[in-house]
């Protein structure tokens, strides 16, 4: 089983052998860190070789293989972060960590898809996080390795350059479906919603989800030519008559209550790619790790940081993504 989790002077070590790393951890295990070729992210929960934890001692490291020609590392805010796609590499792959609740977070997940060239290069990463206690009070944050930047409004990417003959592919894992209830709508794009069209009917949506007694441990589900998309609930808030979410939701686009999952865990590892080989990089969203109890538990041979929302191309919910990489056939 591949060591993943390494102590500060570890990862101090690989960072002078001038390796490219992606890193994930506490935020003052990051700071203790020398420059070099590496990008992190703020996070202390991660999928482990021996399964789920919670430390702020250890980091998670991403070495780049051999198989990598060559990378760079840039920096986005939110006025030039729409030309992410087209800065990629032609024959190659981009990492991203954006911090939660930043604004270049917001216009990521609002205007990914109408940038210019999305999706027509592989895209992974994940938003950084705190631990739970610390919501509110610290923010999350980025690293740029090479400058030894620590950013608050800022993503960096991890532009990588494959050799000949290999090719990078994104995969998704989504345990969650549209149910048969009700189709629900929004007035208009954002984290939160306070007014929604139940069937067509306006309601107030706070109202609506305690009525209803719906479980907020399932998301709401968006069909997107055939690809479930989820959005997760963060709070209702029954007294300002606000819901918020995890990722936006967006007006025009018809959402369900995702169906009832009957055992969380067993779903979820059922779906767990057997290719685990060609695994190059992974992440878990929170709510996956919070609602199947995955503390201790692990996911097949796959590892990786723990985070508070994924991207495969897009911003996405409640989702394990990984990055492959494999061989090109003549």
């Amino acid at each position: 089983m591949q060591q993943v989790l390494y102590t500060i002077a570890e990862v101090k070590s690989k960072i002078d052998q001038g390796l490219g790393l992606l890193l994930a951890g506490d935020e003052v295990a990051l700071r203790q860190l020398p420059a070099g070729h590496w990008v992190g992210g703020t996070i202390p929960y991660f999928i482990g070789e021996k399964g789920g934890l919670s430390t702020r001692e250890k980091i998670f490291v991403t070495e780049l293989p051999d198989y990598v020609d060559s990378f760079k590392i840039k920096a986005y805010n939110e006025k030039n972060i729409s030309s992410i796609y087209k800065d990629l590499p032609e024959h190659g792959f981009g990492v991203v960590i954006i911090p939660s609740t930043s604004g270049v977070h917001l216009a990521f997940a609002l205007n990914a898809p109408n940038y210019p060239e999305f999706a027509t290069k592989p895209l992974v990463g994940w938003i950084s996080g705190v631990h739970i206690t610390d919501l509110g009070k610290i923010l999350p944050k980025v690293f740029n390795g090479e400058t030894i930047q620590v950013l608050e409004d800022q993503a960096v990417v991890m532009q990588v350059n494959l050799k000949k003959g290999k090719f990078a592919d994104i995969g998704i894992i989504n345990i969650f479906e549209q149910g048969d209830g009700d189709t629900i709508t929004f007035l208009k794009d954002g984290f939160s919603a306070t007014d929604a069209y139940i069937n067509g009917e306006l309601c107030d949506f706070a109202d609506y989800i305690s009525a209803n007694k719906f479980s907020t441990q399932l998301p709401l589900v968006a069909n997107y030519y055939g690809t479930s998309v989820n959005i997760s609930f963060q709070t209702v808030d029954i007294e300002k008559h606000e819901v918020s979410f995890y990722a936006p939701v967006f007006s025009g686009i018809r959402y369900r209550l995702a169906k009832p999952i009957s055992n969380y865990v067993t779903e979820f590892m059922a779906r767990i790619p057997t290719n685990e080989a060609d695994i190059m990089f992974s992440c878990n969203c929170i709510l996956n790790y919070l609602y199947a109890g995955l503390e201790g538990k692990r996911t097949g041979e796959i590892t990786g940081p723990i985070t508070f929302g994924e991207i495969a191309y897009q911003l996405l919910n409640q989702t394990m993504v990984y990055l492959t990489v494999g061989d090109l056939t003549e």
